[in-house]
């Protein structure tokens, strides 16, 4: 498996974020194909020091790294990547990477 992790900082106007988030990019982001698990962050996000800087963590799971690739290539993927710029005001950070089970 693999995991695209998007890390949204705290934007501008949080209530204006969450709204076009959960209403418009979640609906476009799960039309992704390939995609196999869709999970976001419930309240909020905090190191063990305390708060952090990010507003709210994505990880959507594909079955590889190519896969994630091939997704975001697609017109779908293409989509829900530009809408990012729409809303995420605080700016986001993506990684991506396979997983295995220890």
């Amino acid at each position: 498996m693999a995991q695209l992790m998007v890390m949204y900082k705290t934007p501008k106007d949080t209530a204006a974020f969450d709204k076009h988030y959960y209403e418009m990019h979640v609906p476009l982001a799960k039309k992704i194909p390939g995609l196999r698990r869709y999970e976001v962050s419930n309240g909020p996000v905090e190191t063990p020091a305390g708060p952090s800087a990010f507003h709210l963590i994505a990880i959507l799971t594909f079955d590889s790294v190519a896969a994630v690739q091939a997704a975001f290539g697609s017109a779908e993927g293409k989509v829900a990547a530009t809408d990012v710029q729409k809303f995420a005001t605080g700016g986001a950070d993506m990684i991506l990477f396979d997983t295995r089970e220890v």
